[in-house]
């Protein structure tokens, strides 16, 4: 009796760090990935050590199992593809095992409302200190004509673009637009008045330092989350959430600006994504069933480089999240891929339809507004290529399978 009771309570013992290991990662991640994926290695060893503690495998089934075992299977042989398989194989088990760990740490060792509802204020919080951040760059930060983000001929005002602890602004923007859409969702349906302020103030905070980042496509994905929102949930709400944007807009000239540059036949940015989507359908023309290979994009490009014309120029993905899964991985991958993007994005629909405790039927409307905004930054980006914003998008997905998993128990 004493050994079952010391191997319940180390068992405990275990679910308590390992539940914590993954709240470190959760605030750390857009921070620092190396003190994220070092949170991620305790929990992963943590977890493992409970199962041998317990003497079973202690693995929960989600509805999605089968897709991700077969979009790892078909990216695994899409290595064999590459033009250099040591290059793809280690970036290949280095990024898909991170995915793939965050994503059944998260489902097998968060179940309750509360550990639901602990994660996601972590994000939120670890959030906000990026945006601080980023207005501290902006106040002190460095001029954008060095580093090139921006064509200095066509913007001559635009002088500073903040990218905070994320590589560049782009990053950080669709990071913005991920974290607001899930404040957003909470914020609109729960009841307390007090924290329903406190997510206004929040996003307000994120929305100014989106501003600040000139990221057009972030831009646009905002509008498409507040159609979300005004669509699912309150048609006025429309109206509210587009004032913001729209003060912001007329109240700044280089903000209209680059606004209207998407339209511009002249602008660099533009052309070059066109250019950049010619070439990765001509790759995917030539590689349809297993892709050019795993991270293996810059290798292929330059045989593909209808455009830049520069060898000493390294184009490291096609600036549509689509299109450049498919190139690496074949069309079968690339359809899987999208079908589990879909699969998570339906399930948090009816959740938040259907669940009774309002903040986590408002978390569910949150994700779902943030993989629509992925998805349509995925049309001329892909934020998705940066390693801790694929981290936290399989950390959401497997937020969506926690709660349908658990929906009978706190539903």
């Amino acid at each position: 009796m004493n050994i079952i009771y010391r191997t319940t309570t180390f068992s405990y013992r275990l679910d308590y760090l390992i539940e914590h290991c993954i709240l470190a990662v959760a605030f750390f991640l857009p921070i620092s990935l190396n003190i994220g994926s070092g949170f991620l290695a305790i929990g992963t060893l943590l977890w493992l050590g409970k199962m041998a503690v317990n003497r079973r495998l202690g693995f929960r089934a989600t509805p999605f199992d089968f897709p991700v075992a077969v979009l790892v299977i078909l990216s695994a042989m899409s290595v064999l593809a590459s033009p250099d398989r040591n290059f793809s194989y280690y970036n290949y088990y280095n990024l898909m095992g991170r995915y793939i760990v965050i994503y059944y740490l998260v489902i097998n060792n968060i179940s309750s409302a509360a550990q639901v509802k602990r994660l996601i204020t972590t994000v939120l919080v670890s959030a906000g200190l990026v945006a601080f951040y980023g207005f501290y760059q902006y106040l002190y930060g460095m001029d954008i004509s060095a580093v090139g983000w921006v064509d200095g001929e066509q913007f001559p005002n635009l002088k500073l673009r903040v990218f905070s602890t994320l590589e560049n602004p782009n990053l950080l923007a669709g990071f913005l637009v991920i974290i607001m859409s899930v404040a957003a969702g909470v914020g609109l349906t729960v009841r307390r008045v007090g924290l329903k302020l406190l997510l206004v103030a929040l996003i307000v905070v994120l929305g100014v330092c989106l501003a600040l980042t000139y990221s057009r496509g972030a831009w646009l994905s905002v509008l498409a989350v507040v159609a979300l929102f005004g669509i699912t949930y309150d048609r006025r709400i429309f109206w509210l959430l587009a004032l913001i944007p729209v003060i912001l807009l007329i109240g700044h000239d280089v903000f209209m600006d680059r606004l209207m540059s998407i339209t511009n036949p002249t602008d660099t940015s533009s052309t070059l994504r066109l250019a950049l989507w010619e070439s990765t359908i001509a790759m995917i023309k030539d590689h349809p069933f297993f892709g050019i290979g795993w991270g293996a994009y810059w290798l292929v490009y330059p045989a593909y480089d209808f455009f830049v014309m520069d060898p000493g120029t390294k184009i490291f993905h096609a600036h549509n999240m689509f299109l450049h899964m498919t190139a690496e991985i074949g069309i079968p991958g690339g359809l899987v891929f999208t079908g589990i993007l879909v699969g998570h994005a339906w399930l948090a629909f009816k959740l938040a339809k259907q669940h009774r405790d309002h903040l986590i039927s408002g978390l569910m409307l949150g994700i779902l507004a943030a993989l629509v905004s992925i998805s349509v930054s995925g049309l001329t980006d892909h934020v998705l290529f940066n390693i801790q914003l694929s981290m936290l998008y399989w950390m959401l997905n497997a937020i969506v399978a926690v709660v349908g998993i658990n929906y009978g128990k706190y539903g």
